[in-house]
């Protein structure tokens, strides 16, 4: 019997020790990726606890179902009069999203487990489009916007052991004016807290600068009752060290905010020159034990926008070298992967580029962590449409319901980003041709200053002529003017703010390695290839070349900087051939094509914006069968202000670009203004042989030279990195350059011939794309045909540890083998 009593006191006692546990249990964050079932159309009870869902298709989260394709010109055709791009009648638009079936309802399930006490939340950085989200059979919550990231608390919805998570995704056809992605695009994660806690967003850290310190002003939520708890809040720098703390008790009959304030002398500025990052480290402790732990990057950085003067950052007046970017990976769909996102990021960063706008819609959480790290700044826009619909089914239709929340959410979701300097309200909403549009303006600032005081607001405006007259702006921040060139003077001198931001600029539209004769500035133009020229000198009707926006930023300090449509092209928006124009599918605004291959336009920003490598580009390429004795100028895109043209060995003269002075008073030149920021031999005919181009410093002395020849018969196949080794772990991506060569190893820039591909070891292929923006091959297959010589395929890692071999072949030329180590 006393046996019996010690067995029931040694029971009671596990039981005791296994509540506390529970009680105290800190929180933990599991990303749900794996083990999702997947299923397209009207699935009825797939909401329900018990439905059988084993012949749906196994994913992976984050997961893009329409980028499978094919691609059709049936596939979402929008009747449409663009009002932005100045049309005058309804057009039909073949490819404006993409040509790719992303409309139609779609479901994924799963199941997930509930162990011990405490709250119980799943998270969505997104879900595309129109969710409505399932617990165990009971609809639990409904988000219409694709791009917007929630939580869910579930604790009521859940039990102990195993639960089903549905969600039924209803995304309308007409409902973009670009390719959105379809499906869970963004990751899903389930958090596990105590009774105490830190809610999603809960933390406000505004950083200031003041003399030699840096202050940290903290404003935290705690939820979880009135009962007495403590916040500790540590800031550690780099190395792991703290820094500063500090600790606060919250009692009973006090709010459930805690503010708090970390002083830190002589701090570590973040720029991105130098994205210096500190950890902010909080704690709740209740009852003596830490129930709930919090870690974010912090930097500490000033920003100001001042009349007359520019932008500012630290003190020191900075011109934004930004691109608008849609979200889209090109042939990785929208499913959100940092491998993919950290190379485009990277291939920015070298062209000198520091600063994006997500356009036009709220990026992943991905996007603003990566941006702090690698030193971007950050303009965050919350949709397109306002309550006046741009597509049939877009936005507006929960505009009056959701907008308000969408746009306070944006700001609680971004704060604490170092990378955020400005929020964005509305992108060239039809709002801006009303009387009374401003009081939408002046609403909407008003939420974002209410949830963060610290940054200032932007609108996006396209309607200049109607603006100057209605004062849309005169409540905005900061205006930001999308093109209108010729209106920024009479804006600058009328608007109260007397500074203009380029919020979007340039629009030069081109295709990589196409180059159309005679060179000359045009508009709108379009050719039977639908492509456009790489000599950059073609645009749009309502924009201007990358010339005119250097020289803003050059001749005016009021000009607080640009960013440029677009930094990489993006599926959908196929201007100019977006009036049924099929097979164009994608946009050829971007700096970098589809394939992430840089155009000649790169350089051009490279040699502007890059202030810590050189840039020597020289354009076109030099192998023009049918054109010997033709003229075909050469453009040189470099930082040096002077360059020598040899054709195979003789001068062609040495260039000097012109200054500001020289371009006003060349009257009869059309291409002066580019003369100012390239190097442009107007005569030189074309000849086989070479070009070689030496450039010259400011003290005449010769520094760089570039060689381009003439290429003889295709050889062999190459494949180009810019790293050997990735990671192992499931879903790294690796980018290899694929173009085929002549003996000598020179680019073919006209082969075409369709590769094909495979992968042993310890990788899979994963996609493939050549940049061509009429191409209609489907990613995923394990073939391409490169475009002007090449083409960039991806394969993943597959979790291990080994050699990934890839294999590039096609008829009539040697392959290549190219071997990947995972680490």
């Amino acid at each position: 019997m006393q046996l019996f009593f010690q067995h029931i006191r040694l029971f009671l006692l596990l039981c005791s020790c296994f509540s506390i546990a529970t009680l105290f249990a800190q929180r933990t964050v599991t990303e749900l990726s794996t083990g999702w079932r997947f299923a397209l159309g009207e699935r009825a009870g797939a909401e329900a606890t018990y439905y059988d869902d084993k012949a749906w298709q196994e994913v992976r989260v984050p997961h893009d179902y329409a980028i499978l394709g094919p691609f059709s010109r049936d596939n979402d055709l929008q009747d449409v009069r663009n009002i932005q791009n100045g049309e005058t009648q309804v057009n039909r638009k073949t490819g404006r999203t993409g040509g790719l079936p992303y409309y139609g309802k779609a479901w994924y399930r799963r199941s997930f487990t509930v162990k011990g006490k405490g709250r119980w939340f799943i998270y969505f950085d997104g879900a595309m489009s129109e969710a409505t989200i399932f617990v165990n059979g009971t609809k639990v919550a409904f988000q219409p916007n694709g791009y917007a990231a929630f939580e869910i608390d579930v604790t009521p919805h859940v039990h102990q052991g195993n639960n089903i998570l549905a969600i039924q995704l209803d995304a309308k056809a007409h409902s973009s004016r670009w390719y959105p992605g379809a499906g869970l695009f963004r990751k899903v994660e389930l958090l596990h807290t105590a009774s105490h806690y830190i809610p999603l967003w809960g933390t406000h850290a505004i950083p200031l600068l003041q003399g030699e310190q840096g202050i940290i002003n903290l404003t935290t939520r705690i939820c979880g009752g009135n009962q007495e708890v403590m916040l500790q809040s540590q800031l550690l720098d780099a190395q792991g060290h703290v820094v500063a703390q500090t600790i606060n008790k919250l009692k009973e009959q006090d709010s459930s905010l805690c503010h708090q304030r970390i002083v830190i002398d002589k701090p570590q500025l973040w720029s991105p020159e130098s994205p210096y990052l500190y950890r902010l480290v909080q704690q709740v402790i209740w009852r003596g034990k830490v129930v709930d732990k919090q870690v974010q990057s912090i930097g500490i950085r000033s920003v100001a926008f001042r009349p007359y003067e520019g932008f500012f950052l630290n003190g020191q007046r900075h011109s934004i070298q930004g691109v608008c970017l849609h979200h889209d990976y090109g042939m990785l769909g929208t499913a959100v992967n940092e491998s993919a996102l950290r190379y485009r990021l990277q291939l920015l960063k070298d062209m000198g580029c520091d600063a994006i706008r997500t356009s036009h819609n709220l990026p992943s959480s991905l996007l603003a962590q990566l941006c702090d790290e690698l030193g971007f700044m950050l303009m965050i826009e919350p949709f397109d449409e306002w309550d006046t619909p741009k597509c049939e089914n877009g936005f507006h239709r929960y505009f009056d319901k959701y907008a308000d929340d969408l746009v306070r959410q944006m700001v609680r979701h971004f704060r604490n980003h170092p990378s955020v300097v400005l929020w964005g309200i509305g992108n060239e909403v039809p709002n801006q041709r009303d009387e009374n549009g401003w009081k939408l303006v002046q609403h909407f600032q008003q939420i974002c200053h209410e949830e963060d005081a610290s940054r200032s607001v932007t609108v996006c405006m396209d309607q200049i002529p109607y603006v100057l007259k209605n004062g849309f702006e005169r409540e905005i921040d900061i205006p930001g003017i999308n093109y209108n060139t010729q209106n920024y003077p009479q804006a600058y001198a009328q608007w109260r703010q007397h500074i203009i931001l380029g919020s979007e600029t340039a629009s030069t539209v081109s295709s990589r390695g196409v180059y159309k004769f005679p060179v000359q500035l045009r508009e709108m133009a379009m050719y039977d290839d639908h492509q456009s020229s790489s000599y950059d000198v073609e645009y749009c009707s309502w924009s201007n070349t990358p010339d005119t926006d250097f020289a803003l930023a050059d001749d005016n300090p009021w000009y607080a900087g640009q960013f440029v449509w677009t930094g990489f092209d993006y599926l959908g928006e196929p201007t100019p051939y977006n009036n049924d124009s099929w097979p164009s599918h994608s946009s050829v605004f971007g700096i970098i094509d589809l394939a992430n291959i840089p155009k000649d336009r790169y350089y051009l920003y490279r040699s502007k914006w890059n202030r810590q490598a050189h840039t020597l580009h020289v354009l076109p390429h030099w192998t023009w069968p049918g054109r010997e004795g033709l003229i075909t100028p050469v453009m040189v895109y470099t930082d040096y202000p002077e360059a020598e043209l040899f054709v195979n060995g003789r001068s062609m003269g040495r260039q000097r670009k012109l200054s500001a002075t020289e371009v006003a008073t060349s009257l009869h030149d059309s291409l002066a203004l580019l003369r100012r920021y390239r190097l442009i031999w107007d005569n030189v005919k074309y000849e086989p042989g070479q070009i070689q181009v030496v450039a010259y410093d400011s003290m005449g002395r010769a520094t760089l030279n570039k060689t381009i020849k003439t290429a003889g018969a295709p050889h062999h196949l190459v494949v180009e990195t810019i790293n050997d080794t990735i990671s192992q772990s499931d879903g790294s991506l690796a980018f290899l350059r694929v173009s085929v060569v002549d003996k000598e190893g020179q680019l073919c820039p006209d082969d075409n011939r369709l590769v094909s591909f495979s992968v042993s070891g310890v990788g899979r292929y994963v996609a493939a794309a050549n940049g061509d923006p009429t191409d209609l091959h489907q990613y995923h297959l394990p073939q391409m045909p490169l475009f002007h010589g090449q083409l960039m395929a991806t394969v993943s890692a597959l979790g291990r540890k080994g050699i990934i071999r890839f294999t590039a072949q096609a008829d009539g030329i040697a392959p290549c083998t190219f071997t990947l180590i995972t680490k």
